[in-house]
């Protein structure tokens, strides 16, 4: 099984609170993917539950680590990489678009 990590800038202005969340664990969840995030003190979460996700306590500019284990590792990080550095809680952005 493939693994793939990247280390990625939270992007959202307010940190990882319920929209940014659900916005990560919906995509997490749809890949297909077993996804891993790791906060900068070590804790680790699934990111396909957004109640785990709420408990890392990430803030915006905070570094996480994002590690995905599957067929499609490389690609799926690269995807979750690009979503989480940008700003998920912008008017209109929810976690079906």
């Amino acid at each position: 099984m493939a693994t793939a990590e990247r280390t990625v800038v939270f992007g959202s202005a307010v940190g990882m609170h319920a929209r940014p969340a659900a916005t990560v664990a919906k995509a997490a969840a749809d890949s297909g993917q077993k996804v891993t995030i790791e906060n900068s003190a070590g804790k680790k979460a699934n990111a396909a539950s957004v109640l785990f996700l709420l408990a890392l306590g990430v803030n915006h500019g905070d570094s996480v680590k994002l590690t995905v284990e599957g067929e499609r590792a490389e690609e799926v990080a690269d995807e979750l990489a690009e979503l989480m550095a940008s700003e998920l809680d912008a008017e209109g952005q929810s976690a079906t678009s």
